[in-house]
This record gives C-alpha cells, sequence and structure tokens, in this order.
C-alpha cells in the first residue's frame, strides 16, 4: 500500500542525529485529503519515517498541555 504525501510547510526541526534523519515539525497533506500537523522523522533523502499527526485542535492541545509541563519544571530558562 502506497501512502501518497506532500510536505505543505516546513515549520521546524527540533533535532538531526549523525546519520542525517531529522525530527521535525511540519504541514503535511497525506493521501491528497488530509492536511496534518506532523510530527515524526524525515531521512536524508525527504522520506518520512514513524511518527505523529495531529489535527488543529490536538496541535492546540498538545500547546497547552507543553506549556504546563514546562511552568512544573521550572520555566522557560533555556
Amino acid at each position: 500500500m502506497q501512502i501518497n504525501f506532500k510536505l505543505e510547510r516546513r515549520i521546524g526541526a527540533l533535532s538531526e542525529n549523525p546519520s542525517g534523519y531529522t525530527k521535525e515539525l511540519n504541514v503535511v497533506v497525506w493521501d491528497e485529503k488530509y492536511t496534518k500537523y506532523d510530527l515524526r522523522t524525515w531521512n536524508p533523502n525527504g522520506k518520512p519515517g514513524k511518527g505523529i499527526t495531529l489535527t488543529k485542535e490536538e496541535l492546540k492541545k498538545l500547546y497547552k498541555l507543553i506549556g504546563e509541563e514546562i511552568r512544573q519544571i521550572g520555566g522557560y530558562n533555556e
């Protein structure tokens, strides 16, 4: 089964490992109909690895949860 995707917009990379794989947050269109926020690894050739997709509502909830967690662990000092 082939999954089609189009990388609509790169938001940013979180990390890169020595072999060139990056963990990125992007906007991706899956199967030409599902536009999602996407957090996953990408290989140096631009192919997606394992990750998660989020709706706009899920992204907003994740943002809120991350903010709460950062406050719990001592703020935005880094």
